[in-house]
């Protein structure tokens, strides 16, 4: 089974969205074949991958597979899950779109929860439960992935309780912010609390007669491990700014540790000595919109691209500092 690393904070604004496009490109680059999955359903990884006509296109047809919601849609009614159709973005880079319709199946996901834990008739609420897993299971299959990057909204709600049971490891862009600190506090026993009720729900499926019925009938283990955080910088030169920054980021190393760790030594620690911190990423000011306008990252903008003087060097430091995040995060997931 292929690894599957989720970005997730349930406060919004942070980067996530922007981490798991450029992370895809350079696991792509070094060598790993990845797919990268949109369960978002503001779409907006879709939108950083495929262009307005192509996404329109997709969402006008609703062809089986074609997106992460019509894969599911099937389960809302009799059916059963559609084999997904990835995108071939580049070499060894492979997408699933979103979609905006998958805010739908969020009362389809809450209603079944509570069913897995009854006595009977447990198949098709686990079948529902575990569908994103079972999906992007069946799209590394198709390419023999070695990652799978998930990017999810920002909240607590019943789509993100199921993509996140599908999750090995759990990466959490933070900004230095009040806001965030609080995502980080919110985030945290959200986590434990889904590990552990979708423990319950494990074992009660392994003791139930279906299980026998259904032997080949897999599901995740809900590891959401979390590896650590990624803390987004911000490019300013006043000192008030910066003073603010430095307040809020300084205080991330032991919320973390308190709230995701579950821990209760609380060491003076700062971000830049926090080993749980896997990098501080710049604001990479118009090197984004321009990477946005030519739908490549910003580490692979030329200077046709209007990418010269500073800007080429931007480029080379982005390059750098996503290599260097990439390798850490392979690390940390033990790949």
């Amino acid at each position: 089974m292929a690894p599957i690393l989720t970005f997730f904070n349930n406060k919004g604004g942070v980067g996530k969205t922007s981490l798991v496009y450029h992370l895809a490109w350079m696991y792509s680059e070094i060598g790993k074949c990845v797919v990268a999955a949109d369960l978002d359903p503001q779409a907006n990884l879709t939108a950083a991958f495929l262009h307005d006509d192509e996404i329109e296109g997709i969402w006008t047809s609703q062809s089986p597979g074609e997106t992460i919601y019509s894969c599911v849609k099937p389960l809302a009614g009799v059916g059963d899950i559609a084999a997904p159709l990835l995108k071939n973005i580049s070499s060894g880079l492979y997408f699933l779109p979103g979609d905006v319709a998958l805010s739908g199946f969020e009362d389809a996901l809450s209603g079944v929860w509570p069913d897995s834990m009854g006595d009977n008739n447990l198949y098709r609420p686990m079948r529902m439960l575990s569908a994103f897993w079972q999906i992007m299971q069946m799209a590394a299959d198709q390419v023999q992935a070695d990652i799978i990057l998930l990017d999810i909204g920002p909240n607590l709600g019943a789509i993100n309780r199921s993509a996140l049971i599908a999750t090995n490891h759990v990466v959490i862009p933070v900004g230095a912010d009040l806001f965030s600190i609080q995502g980080l506090r919110n985030l945290g026993p959200a986590l434990r609390d889904w590990t552990s009720l979708w423990g319950k729900r494990l074992d009660n499926w392994h003791g139930s007669k279906e299980s026998e019925e259904y032997p080949q009938f897999k599901l995740p283990d809900g590891e959401m491990k979390a590896i650590g955080y990624i803390c987004q910088q911000i490019g300013v030169r006043l000192d008030r700014p910066v003073l603010a920054y430095e307040k809020w980021a300084n205080r991330i190393p032991s919320v973390y540790r308190e709230a995701v760790l579950n821990r209760s030594d609380m060491e003076d620690i700062k971000l830049a000595d926090d080993l749980f911190c896997l990098s501080t990423i710049k604001h990479y000011r118009s090197l984004v919109p321009m990477g946005q306008e030519h739908n490549k990252p910003i580490f692979k903008l030329t200077p046709a691209d209007g990418a010269i003087g500073s800007h080429a060097n931007a480029v080379d430091d982005a390059r750098k500092d996503f290599y260097t995040l990439a390798l850490k995060i392979l690390e940390k997931m033990g790949m």
